[in-house]
């Protein structure tokens, strides 16, 4: 089971990563990052990435319907798994982590459009994301 240190390295190995983080939607943090930032700034990019993580979890258009009775401040029933912007010249994937307690976390990974994989880094990134221990 990795940590935060140990994922980012795993990441890493894909081919065309160009950069990646570990981050906290709620408060727009890294906690860890690796390699480029899109912007120069990791955590500016941090705080960007969780804006769209944010908007995109809180969303009902993306998730099932609550089940009746639930408060509209409820988590959805079925959570948003990953969220994946294409540029032109790469592709930017947020992968949201679950964990036993109400995780608020997701991996951010920026991936050369030319040299990456698009399948290949969402199989691996989800495989990490299910191992991540976050202490």
């Amino acid at each position: 089971m990795p940590g935060i240190d140990e994922c980012l390295l795993e990441v890493m190995r894909l081919p065309g990563a160009r950069g990646a983080s570990v981050v906290d939607w709620t408060s727009g943090l890294a906690l860890g990052t690796i390699g480029e930032s899109p912007n120069g700034d990791h955590e500016a990019t941090a705080a960007e990435t969780a804006e769209v993580a944010r908007m995109t979890a809180e969303q009902p258009a993306f998730t099932h319907l609550a089940a009746e009775g639930d408060r509209p401040t409820d988590p959805p029933s079925t959570p948003v798994e990953d969220v994946i912007v294409t540029t032109r010249d790469g592709y930017h994937m947020l992968r949201f982590v679950e964990t036993a307690f109400d995780s608020s976390v997701f991996l951010h990974l920026w991936l050369d459009r030319s040299e990456g994989n698009l399948a290949l880094a969402r199989m691996r990134l989800g495989e990490l994301a299910e191992r991540l221990v976050l202490a």
